[in-house]
């Protein structure tokens, strides 16, 4: 009956293989399998809480089960409790059993930490043991793509689609490693989507991979159609509470205020760190790259480390990963403290340089903390016009980040909230951070990167107008494009789609943000 349950879960007939373990824990409640099973199936059916619990259970009854304690550590990962993620990872790591699905387990926590360069370590660990095993080698290309490994990527997925040529994640992974300069793959692509039938997580793989090598081919409308199937697709398999998205944004805006920064004792002082903030998709990484082609700083890549941190210290156990509670519990927190364990949290990654980029987007919703924690760090936001931005993001398939990006509305709204609260940390905190536009950039690259270059405080070198010639990791959805000299090709694109736009140019219009601007 276990293995029959093991069976019903691959198959997705998950009503089955639940009555299946409803009826072994009946018969035996201490059957560890069974909890584990009960456990990959409420993950399975996004119930998060539900398997913390059996893997809980299954961790209580064998305290070495390496597997159970990845399960949690990546589960506590995602709820945005990484304290108690730290914890399961660390007995994972012990627990292991030489377990090629363990190690390609921790490997994706690694990347889910933004730690790449460990990611690579427990995944070719994983590979070693099954050179052949599809999920491990598709992982494997994933994460050469992040540590700008191109051509390894590709010869991967050459090998995985040697051995399943319809997998949907190694053709998605391909069409985004080159560019599309004919037909053949689209029309497999094509072929496949027609196939498919209803598993979303198939489909969003292969709709936004044949969108991106449409897009490569300038066919718009197909492009769209695309991209708007595998959204739709994509949105299915995620939990997006918006409500308390909404209540967090309201709530930063009213405990951060200019009086909160100047109360209280003052940060820790180290200069090194550099953040760069803003959306996804709005020349983050162009400008990371700008930076990082100086002699003096090292890219770190999108650290979670600070966020993360914030949640340690004020030992966030709300149920979702966004609520109200977050801001409150983060002023209270002792700001040379926080300061502090960023630092030491960021030291495998942040290099021996003087100076470090830290460009995770999301860092602009901790630019009052950053501020108070790290008085002498820099912090560089990027602009980018609002449809452009959106309508990047909408095209783009994530890993487990910007859960607001697959529906135009919800995308739409999320923007605009963000823009507002913005809008609150310039007029607060005036001067304190830069606001470099996207579009001046890429239009005339040298005086924008002299006076990026001189807000930082370091010397000009001519290196930074190079910035393309880079052979570093990229962690980031630009991993191939910013391997390309800076062009203005994206500027204005949203253009091309405003007809099948519209709702979300009114949405934004309506939240008072402007869209007209290129």
């Amino acid at each position: 009956m276990l293995r029959n349950g093991f069976v019903l879960l691959s198959a997705g007939r998950l009503d089955e293989a639940s009555d299946c373990c409803r009826r072994l824990l009946g018969a035996k409640p201490d059957l560890v399998e069974a909890h584990f099973l009960v456990g990959l199936i409420a993950t399975e059916l996004k119930q998060t809480w539900n398997a913390v619990r059996a893997f809980g259970s299954v961790t209580h009854l064998k305290p070495d089960h390496g597997m159970a304690w990845a399960h949690l550590a990546r589960l506590f990962l995602k709820a945005g409790q990484p304290r108690r993620a730290d914890a399961a990872l660390e007995k994972a790591v012990k627990h292991h059993d030489s377990n090629p699905m363990v190690f390609d387990l921790i490997g994706a926590i690694y990347g889910l930490l933004g730690d790449h360069q460990e990611a690579s370590t427990w995944i070719e660990k994983a590979v070693r043991r099954d050179p052949t095993s599809v999920p491990f080698l598709v992982n494997q290309a994933n994460n050469h793509m992040f540590l700008g490994k191109l051509d390894d990527a590709e010869s991967v997925l050459r090998e995985v689609l040697g051995y399943q040529p319809e997998n949907p994640q190694a053709n998605w992974i391909l069409s985004n490693v080159r560019k599309a300069t004919n037909r053949e793959h689209v029309l497999q692509l094509e072929r496949m989507v027609e196939e498919e039938g209803r598993n979303p997580r198939a489909l969003a793989f292969l709709n936004y991979g044949l969108g991106k090598e449409l897009e490569d081919l300038e066919e718009w409308d197909n492009a769209f159609a695309a991209f708007a199937r595998g959204a739709a697709a994509r949105r299915q398999t995620i939990d997006y509470d918006e409500r308390s998205e909404i209540d967090m944004f309201e709530a930063f805006g009213d405990v951060f205020t200019a009086e909160w920064l100047e109360t209280g004792a003052a940060g820790h002082d180290d200069p090194s760190p550099i953040f760069v903030v803003g959306q996804p998709r709005t020349g983050t990484t162009l400008v990371e790259r700008i930076i990082t082609s100086h002699s003096q700083v090292h890219s770190a890549g999108e650290l979670k480390q600070f966020g993360n941190c914030v949640r340690r210290l004020s030992d966030y156990r709300e149920p979702t990963r966004f609520s109200a509670k977050l801001p409150g519990l983060a002023a209270k927190l002792d700001c040379e403290r926080l300061g502090k364990a960023y630092m030491a949290t960021t030291t495998k990654m942040r290099g021996s340089l003087p100076r470090f980029v830290d460009k995770l987007p999301t860092n602009y919703l901790y630019v009052p903390l950053i501020l108070k924690a790290l008085p002498k760090a820099k912090i560089v936001h990027l602009t980018r016009n609002p449809m452009d931005a959106c309508f990047a993001s909408f095209k783009q398939l994530f890993a487990d980040a910007y859960p607001h990006s697959y529906d135009q509305a919800e995308m739409a709204r999320h923007h605009a909230r963000y823009y507002h609260l913005m809008a609150r940390w310039r007029e607060r905190f005036t001067g304190r951070f830069l606001d470099i536009a996207y579009e001046d950039t890429a239009r005339d690259l040298e005086p924008n990167a002299r006076a990026l270059i001189d807000f930082l405080e370091l010397p000009w070198e001519d290196a930074c107008l190079h910035f393309h010639k880079q052979d570093s990791a990229v962690a980031t959805a630009s991993a191939v494009q910013v391997r390309q000299p800076v062009h203005t090709r994206s500027i204005g694109r949203w253009r091309r789609y405003e007809r099948q736009l519209d709702p979300m140019r009114k949405i934004l219009q309506a939240q008072g943000v402007p869209t007209d601007a290129d």
